[in-house]
């Protein structure tokens, strides 16, 4: 039993060593030759001067396929991250969602986006909690109908033991046959040309509030907006 045991340990430190080189390659051994390619191409842009169309149509797919690549690995490396190497410490929600709002500012303004929120709680937790609120209110603003502009509510229950928080919208709502497919990493509802994004957001949601010890799900109908459910335990162990 103890050999047993040693034998998991060693393998789970080595499979840590690996996501910690991969951590290192991924930051900077894949992010490079991005770099490169989107500046040297933005470089041979403006050395073309609009002298071909074609040419310069076939530059800026180049460029826009880097950035898109260069956000999917910065949104792998942020999911590889959560729960490693972090302490549980007090966090103050309302502070972390008034941070949320001032880097959406532009986002919020250009949509028309209105947003309401309860007065939300000061718990323990984990850091990364700020990524729940930026993706799920991301969604809300970006996911919305047309000709209508974002309505969002933040809610948030005490329900002893945990805390249920809720984030609601008025926008394209979500059909029940999706909803399985909406928590896991790289499933997509609608192609990039309709939404951007790299599908990793609420695959990081949700790996964030299980890391806590609660759950998260979504209410929602097609047309008639989405609910979008957390709970973060008072204690977590």
């Amino acid at each position: 039993r103890t050999q047993e045991l040693n034998t998991k340990n060693t393998e789970l430190e080595r499979s840590n060593a690996e996501l910690a080189s991969f951590n290192s390659f991924a930051s900077h051994d894949l992010q490079e030759p991005l770099r490169s390619i989107s500046n040297y191409t933005g470089l041979l842009a403006k050395k073309n001067n609009n002298k071909d169309e074609d040419t310069n149509e076939y530059m800026n797919y180049i460029i826009e396929a880097a950035a898109r690549m260069s956000a999917l690995i910065k949104d792998l490396l942020e999911y590889s991250r959560i729960g490693k190497d972090i302490a549980i410490s007090e966090i103050d929600c309302d502070k972390i969602l008034h941070e949320v709002l001032k880097d959406f500012a532009l986002s919020i303004k250009e949509n028309g986006a209105e947003i309401h929120s309860d007065k939300l709680p000061v718990l323990n937790g984990y850091v990364h909690l700020k990524s729940v609120f930026q993706n799920l209110l991301s969604n809300a603003i970006k996911y919305k109908k047309d000709g209508m502009d974002p309505l969002i509510n933040i809610t948030v229950q005490d329900k002893e033991k945990e805390w249920l928080f809720a984030i609601k919208d008025n926008g394209i709502g979500i059909e029940k046959k999706y909803y399985h497919k909406l928590f896991v990493i790289f499933q997509r509802l609608h192609t990039r040309a309709e939404y951007p994004g790299t599908g990793i957001g609420l695959a990081n949601c949700k790996k964030v509030v299980e890391l806590h010890g609660g759950k998260i799900w979504v209410e929602s109908e097609l047309g008639k907006g989405s609910a979008f459910y957390f709970t973060i335990p008072k204690t977590i162990i």
